[in-house]
């Protein structure tokens, strides 16, 4: 290397040994541009960049909702805390599920002796925990079928009593109407409690009226998980409630379940302790630490049905939903059909087919490619399935009309 094409270090590797070498500060400058954070959206509803979203759950929740959350998430109510960073024994946390809970109240006048408890597990754990609860090994349960999920809660209570008594089931009939309830069926006279699906989410079949336990010291109990908060009910007439909430109320997490007083203190002995519905009551729902943003998110859900109007003005909506999708369906000539008796059609969830079953697949491509998407139906009867909760807005179910018809007239 030349000297002229001496470097500074060269120069100084080639001093003299007893040449003290001088460092010189150097100065750095970065010049590229520094990242910068994303800014959080703008609390408006974007609209035009969301789905309508008809899956049956986890499902569609109320924008509104989404977006109070959205603008409380990095510190709630100026505590300096997002929900899911509290304490679940601080009095914020405190405050919000005492808040769900007198809303919920509230909304479906829960008489003072029930408990109103927030659990966890889903509506399947409570398969387990119903008969768990209300039951000695000994005793008989009365369970009435009327689809895929009252029959997996029967099989599951014949691991804790001596006798499941189905005395209904409409599996041969693939699940298309609810029976009337005087006409031949049989409940066992000492059945702890009578359990009915209220509305089941695969097959479409909706309890309109609720049976009686003929057992005087028997209860009805019901899983609601699909329609809880749709309409009005009277809780009075029901021993136990159970409803997972990300159908109608809230995301998955959630569980909640509405218990008469004195059904609640004898467990049996094996029963776990997450299962042990007193645990839960004397705890407030705290013995451990519960799905805390779900509670809240729940919360919300419950005032903004009370904004509403309650459930009275709710169940006008849903109807005027379910109305429009089934009379497109009744009205298309048999290019649509659903199997379900009228008499007994969900509010909340309308399965139907097509009669050429080739351009179901078809069907659910377009619609999606036009932002109406989860159309397919369940993996075990096929078809199509358009869940329409209490946040699916009319405009749509407006809009799946506007395109069943368009699809029709392209098809037929």
């Amino acid at each position: 290397m030349t000297a002229a094409a001496s470097s500074p270090i060269t120069h100084l590797l080639s001093s003299h040994h007893h040449t003290q070498p001088r460092f010189h500060r150097l100065h750095i400058t970065c010049t590229a541009t520094p990242t910068r954070l994303h800014s959080p959206p703008p609390l408006t509803a974007a609209t035009s960049d969301r789905v309508f979203n008809f899956a049956a759950g986890p499902a569609v929740l109320p924008e509104s909702v989404l977006l109070r959350a959205q603008s409380e998430l990095l510190n709630w109510h100026g505590s300096g805390m997002s929900v899911m960073e509290m304490s679940h024994r601080g009095k914020e946390f405190t405050s919000i599920i005492d808040k769900a809970e007198s809303d919920l109240r509230t909304l479906l006048s829960i008489p003072d002796d029930y408990y109103c408890l927030f659990l966890q597990g889903g509506a399947t754990t409570q398969f387990s925990a119903v008969p768990l609860n209300l039951c000695f090994p000994d005793d008989t349960v009365d369970y009435l079928v009327t689809g895929s999920w009252g029959g997996k809660a029967a099989t599951e209570a014949k691991k804790y009593v001596k006798e499941v008594n189905v005395i209904w089931n409409g599996k041969s009939e693939n699940y298309v109407r609810v029976p009337e309830f005087d006409d031949g069926l049989v409940q066992d006279s000492d059945a702890k409690y009578l359990h009915i699906c209220a509305n089941e989410t695969i097959y479409g079949v909706e309890f309109k009226e609720y049976p009686e336990p003929k057992n005087k010291g028997g209860v009805l109990v019901a899983d609601m998980s699909s329609n809880f908060c749709s309409k009005p009910v009277d809780v009075g007439k029901f021993g136990l409630i159970y409803a997972g909430a990300q159908k109608n109320i809230g995301p998955a997490g959630v569980t909640m379940v509405i218990v008469r007083k004195d059904l609640v203190g004898n467990a049996q002995g094996i029963t776990p302790v997450m299962l042990d519905y007193m645990i839960h009551a004397e705890n407030k729902s705290l013995y451990n630490t519960p799905p805390c943003f779900g509670v809240y998110m729940c919360g919300l859900v419950f005032e903004h049905l009370l904004e509403q109007g309650g459930l009275v003005e709710v169940e006008k909506k849903n109807k005027r939903k379910a109305e429009l999708l089934y009379d497109a369906i009744d009205g298309s000539g048999g290019f649509y059909r659903c199997p379900v008796e009228k008499s007994v059609r969900s509010l909340m969830n309308v399965p139907f087919t097509l009669e050429r079953s080739e351009l179901e697949a078809v069907f659910i491509k377009e619609a999606a490619n036009e932002k109406m998407v989860a159309l397919k139906g369940h993996r075990s009867v096929g078809g199509m399935r358009a869940s329409i909760y209490n946040a699916m807005p009319y405009a749509g179910a407006e809009k799946l009309v506007g395109f069943m018809k368009d699809f029709q007239a392209r098809h037929a």
